[in-house]
């Protein structure tokens, strides 16, 4: 069994309170957990406009499973215009 870890720091540049950093961010994880295996939360920034840290979890019996999902994850992220990917650290457990 091999788990996936993704922790993704990002930027909106377009939110101007936490209202609207929430339904960038609402809307992402949405359509993560929709789409793709995985679990998603925001880890850290929770109280920052225009920051935020989202960590990708996913869990699959072979590495290469494990990484097609969180790749295609990355790759959902990167497709809104909203949000900037700025720094990406990965982990296998």
């Amino acid at each position: 069994m091999i788990i996936g870890l993704a922790a993704c720091e990002c930027i909106i540049y377009d939110a101007h309170s936490l209202k609207e950093k929430r339904a960038v961010l609402q809307r992402i994880i949405t359509r993560l957990k929709q789409k793709y295996n995985i679990s998603v939360s925001e880890v850290d920034h929770h109280d920052v406009w225009q920051r935020t840290k989202i960590a990708i979890v996913a869990v699959s019996s072979a590495k290469k499973y494990t990484e097609l999902e969180l790749d295609n994850a990355l790759k959902l992220i990167d497709s809104f215009p909203e949000i900037e990917r700025t720094i990406t650290d990965i982990e296998w457990l």
